[in-house]
């Protein structure tokens, strides 16, 4: 929008955004564990407790495991549907999942059913694509998303979700590969779920019942199940939304889950599965569930990439070293992480969803401190500063089409005598912000690299959408009433004109004389 003639609104603005950012929620408080801190239950409690204090997080469960102990396994808080959390609550993990789908494909391999790099088409004949490089695809490339296959190609969250894994799979059939397999590294949900299909065709058992007999159960995870969609979640996956700093309970939509983010456990489960991570393979309680080989390869990326098989390893020279995931909905977000030089496992799971909900990750920062000896502080997610600015820019917003919309005809008035391809060049600023939230949509999927649709960005970053979109209308209420301005201005001057008047007296003479011979 034209700033001519409102500088002090943006002085203005200005003020407000150094204020907010300032003032309005600072980055960090007071340690909460003492000067030696250690991991264990108090320091941990203490830690979480003042987070969700500072930050009104409304649920969060929490797994710390070292070695082959657990360190502490509890929940914080409540559910969306107000039930106390505990250490057995059940919660959904999201991309976690990708992980233990992964162990599955394992499992397999260990048996000699399946080849790593042997292309997935020949154990699953089903599995065809629009572009026949899809046959070249192999197992390993799916479980460390080099197949391909991509959001840019095949936005899967966009599309009409499917029911089952069968469907999923021939969903797919239509779709185009994004690069040559192998080539690039693509975060994208459809290649675990055409992993989860291979576990079903080649074990001949459904993909959830694999994955509780033999993953799930020989862990010791009697409370961990594999789901299709977010409906057969706790709850139907209902959680919360943060924006200016308050929580907003709200519903999921049905999303396809099974494979690539469907898996719903508990604290306790997690902490058995964090044990394993760090115990190679073995179990809490002593059984060898997979070798000590095929974790190391889950968690070894190919040569001069991060991501592995459902695990990433933090860049190079970052201290300490992690192996990690992180899984998202739009209403809950977790993260696990495993800690190799000391054998420390964390896993946290919180009912708030992504970006403007990212308390996992800003929980595990604190978590890892600990595991280390610090004392952490508590952080909170960056987008509880961002919203005070927002907010201000939303109210600027406003206060520029109102302003804009009263000086319209002083507007037009100024701009009476110029041609009207210069007035409407004039106008142009003004439609930014309209395109821009034409294109909100695609500029958050670039910055996730995710394609995904406008109510599910309003899950995202509330407090952006909402600004996008009063600046829009604001910048097209200012169009609307400058064009009416202007032309209401140009009439007027063709009415006022020399020779109009006479010309408007002698149609109104032969009106009446019409009118009179009629009558």
């Amino acid at each position: 929008m034209p700033i001519h003639g409102y500088r002090r609104l943006f002085r203005l603005a200005i003020a407000l955004f150094i204020a907010s950012t300032a003032l309005g929620c600072p980055a960090t408080a007071h340690a909460t564990t003492p000067t030696h801190p250690t991991l264990n239950a108090a320091s941990i409690d203490a830690y979480v407790n003042a987070y969700m204090k500072r930050t009104d997080l409304p649920g969060a469960v929490m797994a710390v495991t070292r070695g082959d102990k657990v360190v502490h396994a509890a929940g914080y808080g409540h559910t969306a549907a107000g039930k106390a959390m505990t250490a057995r609550t059940p919660v959904p993990v999201a991309s976690l999942s990708k992980s233990m789908t992964a162990l599955a494909v394992m499992r397999l391999v260990e048996e000699g059913r399946v080849d790593l790099d042997t292309p997935a088409h020949r154990y699953l004949p089903e599995f065809t694509m629009a572009d026949r490089r899809a046959e070249k695809i192999t197992v390993r490339q799916l479980l460390n998303q080099t197949s391909g296959m991509a959001d840019s190609a095949y936005p899967d969250l966009t599309r009409p979700q499917a029911h089952t894994l069968t469907e999923a799979v021939a969903d797919m059939r239509g779709a185009r590969l994004a690069a040559e397999p192998g080539t690039e590294w693509n975060y994208h949900n459809p290649n675990y779920f055409v992993s989860a299909r291979l576990v079903e065709v080649v074990s001949g058992r459904p993909f959830a019942d694999y994955m509780a007999t033999e993953v799930f159960r020989p862990l010791g995870m009697t409370h961990t199940e594999s789901v299709d969609t977010t409906d057969d979640m706790p709850d139907h996956a209902r959680g919360y939304v943060r924006a200016y700093g308050m929580m907003f309970p709200r519903s999921h939509p049905r999303w396809f889950t099974a494979g690539g983010h469907g898996v719903v456990t508990t604290a306790d489960d997690l902490s058995r599965w964090l044990i394993a991570q760090n115990n190679q393979g073995v179990s809490a309680a002593g059984r060898r569930v997979v070798s000590a080989r095929s974790v190391d390869v889950m968690h070894t990326p190919p040569k001069d990439r991060e991501y592995a098989m459902g695990w990433s390893l933090s860049p190079a020279g970052e201290q300490p070293r992690q192996i990690r995931h992180t899984g998202e909905l739009l209403t809950h977000n977790a993260i696990q992480t495993l800690l190799p030089d000391s054998r420390t496992g964390i896993a946290i799971v919180t009912n708030t969803g992504m970006i403007s909900g990212d308390d996992a990750a800003v929980m595990l920062d604190g978590l890892v401190d600990l595991a280390q000896g610090k004392s952490p502080t508590v952080r909170t997610p960056f987008t509880m500063k961002a919203d005070y600015a927002l907010a201000a820019l939303t109210l600027l917003a406003i206060a520029l089409g109102v302003l804009g919309a009263v000086r319209a005809r002083r507007w037009a008035r100024r701009t009476a005598g110029r041609a009207l391809w210069r007035v409407g060049l004039r106008m142009l600023p003004c439609a930014v912000p309209i395109v821009l939230f034409a294109l909100l949509t695609d500029l958050v999927g670039l910055f996730m690299n995710r394609e995904g649709t406008l109510a599910q960005v309003s899950y995202v970053w509330p407090a952006l959408v909402i600004l996008s979109a009063a600046a829009a209308l604001a910048a097209t209420a200012v169009i609307s009433a400058r064009s009416l301005a202007v032309i209401r201005a140009r009439r007027a001057r063709v009415l006022a004109a020399p020779g109009a008047q006479d010309e408007r007296v002698d149609a109104e003479q032969v009106f009446v004389g019409e009118a009179r011979r009629g009558k």
